[in-house]
């Protein structure tokens, strides 16, 4: 079995006829299979990702191939790939086939990557644990008792298990770094506009952004420069130039970083996940880079802004789930009222109908300028002070996650202890900012500790070039 290492290297060895792109899939393939109990994979392509190796392997032959031959990558199950089946991991969306692809599935194709199958996540990328998908949870392969984080499990888990090379996400609070931060891979959260969102089944569709996890910073790096990039059918995508991310991570500059001290030196902190992180700063002190504390007086604000925003877009983005147009529809209807009722009500999650109602409460006549237009007001402060930090410094730095991945069904009856694990990552979200999480130390539980950095719009090859000097 061949032993990937990053798609540099690999990209060499089947140029060296090491190894080849259907040996590939065939490791992949067993693994996956061997590995099963993780409930990571929802569905593997397997027809379509050998027919995908044999075309590849004629091209490496012919000299033509791309840039991600033989790079196995598993897409998220929010994320479309045409006729082949997507869920969001709902039961509402059971054996729906989707008829075309993610503008980030046409660029990975274009490049010659293998896409091996869907990955198991949070219903509608809705969670922080993957306890909330329709077909089980997925489990931690560094230790089975505990989450893998959310709502990206099964893409963290596929790369932290080996199962294939390269995962996409989508985040939006904080769903590609945080179980990224669990499970001890790298998870990148692009600029928002950065990479376009069509073809990703949205759950908040101005905080929604597609990411890359990796095994490394570079491989994160070159997968980002490759999906970037303005696209006529996303209007929210930005023209902003895609630069060779990968080869600018190779710069030895010295920064300016500013640790926000709310979060580093919080009650609810993990004492160890502290300890690492204020190593980590001694380190690039160490090392010449300029790190100083500074105060961010609204983290007590972002989850409850986080929150009252994505629930009333979830509400809006989730209606077109009816029983009548496609997907689930119940057999126990008799009207068309009762088709939509039964439907909705069958076809969601828990966690998902606690989201809608909540969304369709701060809409409501009575309550939209209490809650939404006043959550509109606290995002604007949000976004104004995060960008004043980084005017005056290059990155943020805070911990990933206040502490390592919980055991199953710790915070599950508690909805509010849930939504707090995100009370690092959501900051990103709301200013639309690129945010990257890597680890940064062992937990004496034996689980890894991340570290978030984030930067100023657009500037995802410095993000990415600070990340790649981070010791782990």
């Amino acid at each position: 079995m061949y032993s990937f290492s990053n798609i540099t290297n690999l990209q060499a060895d089947l140029k060296a006829g090491k190894t080849t792109c259907i040996a590939l899939v065939e490791d992949a393939i067993s693994l996956i299979e061997q590995k099963k109990h993780l409930n990571a994979f929802l569905e593997v392509f397997e027809h379509s990702a050998k027919e995908l190796a044999k075309k590849t392997d004629e091209k490496i032959k012919a000299g033509t191939a791309g840039k991600l031959a033989g790079v196995i990558i598993g897409l998220k199950d929010n994320i479309c790939y045409k006729g082949h089946k997507v869920s969001a991991s709902s039961k509402i969306l059971e054996g729906f086939e989707s008829l075309y692809s993610a503008t980030v599935v046409e660029k990975l194709l274009a490049e010659d990557a293998i896409i091996v199958g869907r990955l198991n996540c949070d219903e509608f990328a809705m969670g922080s644990s993957n306890e909330n998908s329709a077909f089980g949870n997925v489990l931690n392969p560094l230790n089975e008792k505990h989450v893998p984080g959310g709502s990206s499990g099964g893409s963290a888990v596929a790369v932290a298990a080996n199962m294939c090379h390269v995962t996409l996400g989508s985040d939006t609070g904080g769903s590609i770094r945080q179980p990224a931060s669990f499970t001890g891979t790298i998870g990148f959260k692009p600029t928002y506009g950065r990479v376009s969102r069509y073809g990703l089944i949205a759950y908040a569709s101005s905080f929604d952004q597609i990411g890359p996890i990796t095994k490394t910073v570079e491989d994160a790096a070159i997968i980002l420069e490759i999906i970037s990039g303005i696209d006529k059918h996303d209007n929210t995508s930005s023209s902003q130039k895609v630069t060779s991310y990968s080869k600018e991570m190779t710069v030895d500059k010295k920064y300016k970083i500013a640790y926000l001290k709310e979060c580093v030196e919080a009650d609810g902190i993990d004492p160890e996940v502290k300890q690492s992180i204020l190593n980590q700063i001694s380190w690039l002190k160490d090392n010449g880079h300029s790190v100083e504390a500074v105060s961010f007086p609204y983290l007590e604000y972002l989850v409850p802004t986080y929150y009252v925003l994505t629930t009333a877009e979830a509400s809006s983005n989730l209606s077109r789930f009816d029983g009548i147009h496609y997907g689930y529809r119940t057999k126990n209807a008799t009207t068309l009222e009762s088709t939509y009722k039964k439907s909705r009500a069958e076809g969601f999650g828990k966690e998902v109908k606690r989201r809608i109602m909540l969304g369709t409460f701060v809409l409501s006549a009575g309550y939209y300028d209490a809650y939404y237009s006043k959550g509109q007001k606290v995002r604007r402060v949000i976004q104004e002070k995060t960008k004043e930090i980084l005017n005056n410094y290059d990155f943020i730095l805070t911990p990933s996650t206040p502490g390592t991945a919980f055991e199953f069904g710790k915070n599950s009856a508690d909805p509010i202890k849930m939504y707090l694990e995100d009370i690092f990552t959501v900051q990103a979200n709301i200013a639309g900012i690129p945010a990257i999480s890597v680890p940064c130390g062992l937990h004496s539980n034996g689980l890894p500790i991340g570290l978030q950095l984030m930067a100023n719009y657009f500037e995802e090859a410095k993000l990415l070039n600070l990340a790649s000097k981070i010791k782990s």
